[in-house]
């Protein structure tokens, strides 16, 4: 899903349940808000977890030795960090 579908589908949807019209600047501002506000407690807290969706978490990625897939020579790559995703037995049990 792309993000003019999600917004899309949520102005179609707040829409249909408050009877009232909203544009989709206002959906698209809500939307980028709260994930940015999302990325934010990830950033300070280490984690962000949202009951019936999953749990995003902060983690490290240690340094270590790959190698070049086109000319076979070793190369270092750099310690880096990454945020993981466990979807919670809810969503799990829709798929």
């Amino acid at each position: 899903m792309k993000k003019s579908e999600l917004i899309e589908k949520v102005s179609k949807s707040v829409a249909k349940s408050t009877k009232s019209e909203v544009t989709k600047k206002m959906v698209e501002a809500v939307i980028s808000e709260a994930f940015a506000t999302i990325g934010k407690a990830i950033k300070k807290e280490g984690r962000y977890s949202y009951p019936g969706f999953g749990t995003f978490t902060k983690t490290k990625r240690s340094a270590r030795k790959g190698r070049n897939p086109q000319t076979g020579e070793p190369i270092k790559i750099k310690a880096s960090k990454s945020i993981r995703f466990k979807p919670s037995t809810v969503l799990k049990a829709s798929l």
